[in-house]
């Protein structure tokens, strides 16, 4: 995953197409141990576009997509977000996310 801007969040919607955002902070526990399950996750699934962004650096992002807590994924297709995980419960919970979402 690489850390995206805002304005590579807007671009990636533009695609309309499905990809997914992880949204952390850097001092986060939950978020680091969120992240090791993702990356093994996004491994199986090679043609998921998967950003991550700084919640410290993206000002607006929080009240736009009404985030309430970090660690986040948040899943668009065809431009709209169509879900949010907060709860990271498992390496097999995150692969059965992702697989319904493609």
């Amino acid at each position: 995953m690489q850390d995206w801007t805002e304005q590579e969040l807007k671009t990636a919607i533009q695609w309309k197409r499905t990809f997914c955002v992880y949204l952390y902070t850097p001092m986060c526990g939950t978020c680091q141990v969120a992240s090791r399950m993702l990356s093994i996750v996004l491994e199986m699934f090679p043609d998921i576009t998967c950003g991550k962004m700084n919640m410290n650096f993206a000002k607006d992002i929080p009240a736009q997509y009404e985030i309430e807590s970090v660690p986040c994924l948040l899943i668009f297709k065809e431009g709209q977000p169509e879900k949010k995980i907060y709860a990271f419960q498992s390496v097999p919970y995150l692969y059965d996310i992702l697989k319904g979402a493609i």
